[in-house]
């Protein structure tokens, strides 16, 4: 049985991505801050809720406690919490604005890989995947035709671009460990008031294709719906 972990994954693409994954088999632990809504996607989807907050350093440890207690290993680990930031004229950014997106999008992703290394090594084919987007992307975000183009999110846009080049230097880093990327591509969540044009299944395709692939599939790649980005 895969036993996979999801960060944020009380609502939106986390919560849809834990569905799918169980029903492709996996154990999926519901890894979200707010207990409330952690417990209530767990209990629903048929998951078991775990605590965890990114940004805070002894809810980590706390949490790749809970799992070594309770599972022993983690088989997918899946980076997907996240927040927005300030959108639109960037002259009022603060540094403890920028300070907060880094912290949950880029640090909270190394904290959490970090504190989950011991338990990924106890599986035969480990994986992590990390939610990254195509707003990170310098060609997306000047294609004209792209929605990527249309959005002023700086410390968003910023932080993901961090997030992919992250990513690769991990694959190249972590031999033993599969680390790719996935862009959900613009998809209706509270995260845009739910204006995006792509469903929340659609918008979980790439993370669950890097979740469910077989052993030797590729490291250090960035994938959409649509298949392989090459990330610039």
């Amino acid at each position: 049985m895969t036993i996979t972990f999801i960060t944020g994954a009380n609502k939106g693409l986390g919560r849809e991505t834990a569905r799918r994954l169980i029903e492709h088999g996996h154990t999926v632990l519901i890894g979200a801050r707010n207990r409330e809504q952690g417990e209530e996607a767990a209990a629903t989807l048929g998951a078991r809720y775990v605590p965890i907050d990114v940004t805070d350093q002894a809810s980590v440890a706390a949490a790749a406690a809970n799992v070594a207690a309770h599972e022993g290993r983690v088989d997918v680990l899946i980076n997907n919490a996240g927040v927005s930031g300030p959108l639109g004229d960037p002259s009022g950014l603060t540094a403890a604005d920028a300070l907060a997106v880094l912290d949950v999008n880029v640090i909270g992703v190394v904290r959490t890989i970090t504190a989950f290394l011991p338990l990924l090594r106890c599986s035969e084919d480990p994986v992590i995947v990390n939610v990254s987007s195509g707003m990170g992307s310098l060609a997306f975000t000047h294609d004209p035709d792209r929605p990527e183009s249309r959005v002023v999110a700086p410390l968003y846009t910023s932080s993901k671009a961090a997030l992919t080049m992250l990513t690769t230097q991990y694959a190249k880093g972590l031999k033993d460990i599969r680390i790719n990327a996935a862009d959900p591509g613009y998809t209706a969540t509270d995260f845009n008031a739910h204006s995006g044009f792509q469903t929340v299944t659609e918008g979980t395709d790439a993370i669950v294709t890097l979740a469910t692939e077989e052993p030797g599939a590729g490291t250090g790649r960035f994938l959409s719906r649509h298949g392989e980005i090459t990330w610039s």
